[in-house]
């Protein structure tokens, strides 16, 4: 087996709420919807079943399998970071933490979504230069 993608999910209370809050407050865009089960994209949008630099989501609010809402986590990299900070902040998103020089080489922040689900947004730091 040779994987091709991968995509979180996150288990939600509602999914009209959750989908609202990934679009209005995050900037993703919904990618499809299947009753409780919902995908949003963050990126260059395309269908998820063609390679492009898309981040990917799943939301899912049925109970068939009996996961506990909240508690899921991911860690998105992205070229920056502060100036989409800034525009969640402005919509209203929780940030649980500003954006930070992390010793481990990212800047990073961190937003809560309504069910609790953490996402950390981390862009590299610049290589130091030596001189």
């Amino acid at each position: 087996m040779l994987p091709t993608s991968s995509a979180t999910v996150f288990q939600v209370a509602d999914i009209e709420v959750a989908v609202t809050f990934y679009r209005d407050v995050l900037g993703f865009t919904e990618d499809f919807r299947y009753d409780n089960y919902a995908g949003v994209c963050l990126g260059e949008v395309e269908p998820l079943t063609k390679t492009s630099p898309t981040t990917s989501l799943y939301l899912c609010a049925h109970t068939i399998w009996k996961r506990p809402v909240g508690g899921g986590a991911v860690v998105i990299i992205a070229e920056e970071v502060d100036n989409y900070c800034a525009q969640v902040r402005s919509r209203g998103a929780v940030i649980r933490l500003e954006p930070t020089d992390e010793p481990y080489g990212l800047r990073d922040f961190v937003v809560s979504d309504p069910d609790g689900n953490i996402l950390t947004f981390s862009a590299p730091l610049p290589e130091p230069t030596n001189g």
